[in-house]
């Protein structure tokens, strides 16, 4: 029987050290982190996510400026936006809710955040950075991921890892972290010729498809470490991940649940990049 990684309880764990570094800033200089968070449109999932990031950032000590959009605003007055939110001194970063409207061009608005301010971890000089091993800002989501990883004890050194997913938001990023820690990695996708085999090689298993019960809980490799990134609303109303969970956690060492395991650490990583970026602007200017 698999232990389950509760991310509540990491994330709470890791948001009172934040709240710490929040207050020590607030002592030492008398500033505080300051969060943009900017939302177009009425997606109602967006709307409770951007409500729980204000909720999560006040509990911290961290500023939330948010701006609310009608879907109709057009792509040169959201650059304008951005453009000015780079420039405010009391933004420290800038967070875009993805999706935008059909006219905008994703791609062009999370150009235009300032690397300093990519708080998401999604700008190009952000990916790149990852990509060899430097600093700035990484996604959060794939943050959370290794975190819940070393929570649960788990040393990816030596290890085969296997990915499934290949999306720029979690698969590709959390593939590149897996390496850095030095796990042998497999990322797998829609063309795998063999998913099953794959997973039945892997040591740690992290998989953010969105498609509910992809995963059959008998192909986990028995001791194997679960991170189920998935989330899928069925017909009745409850939350699926992308791994049968009552199977898997009879073979699986540690597996998180959904909900409760990955998404909480989503929006307690994004309070540790918006602390990041108001101490790097602090480096900055001295």
């Amino acid at each position: 029987m698999a232990s389950i990684i509760d991310g509540k309880a990491v994330a709470k764990e890791v948001q009172k050290q934040i709240k710490e570094e929040v207050d020590g800033l607030a002592r030492r200089w008398g500033m505080a982190p300051g969060l943009a968070v900017v939302l177009v449109g009425d997606d109602p999932a967006s709307h409770i996510y951007v409500k729980n990031k204000e909720k999560a950032c006040k509990e911290v000590g961290i500023r939330s400026f948010e701006h609310l959009l009608p879907a109709t605003i057009s792509e040169k007055e959201l650059l304008a936006l951005v453009n000015s939110l780079n420039k405010d001194k009391s933004v420290h970063g800038i967070l875009v809710q993805l999706p935008l409207p059909a006219h905008i061009r994703a791609e062009k608005i999370l150009e235009a955040v300032s690397p300093y301010k990519d708080i998401d971890g999604f700008h190009p000089l952000s990916q790149g950075m990852l990509v060899i091993g430097g600093g700035g800002f990484r996604p959060c989501t794939p943050m959370g991921v290794m975190k819940l990883l070393e929570a649960a004890g788990c040393d990816p050194k030596g290890k085969n890892a296997v990915v499934v997913g290949r999306s720029n938001i979690v698969g590709k990023p959390v593939a590149l972290m897996l390496l850095e820690k030095h796990a042998t990695v497999t990322v797998c996708h829609s063309r795998t010729a063999s998913l099953r085999d794959e997973i039945s090689r892997a040591d740690i298993l992290v998989v953010a498809i969105g498609k509910a019960g992809l995963v059959r809980g008998e192909w986990i490799k028995p001791g194997a470490v679960v991170i189920d990134v998935g989330v899928t609303r069925l017909p009745s109303g409850k939350l699926a991940g992308d791994v049968e969970f009552e199977t898997a956690k009879d073979r699986a060492s540690a597996i998180t649940p959904v909900p409760g395991g990955v998404g909480p650490m989503t929006i307690c990583m994004l309070l540790y990049n918006t602390l990041k970026a108001a101490k790097d602007s602090i480096q900055r200017e001295r």
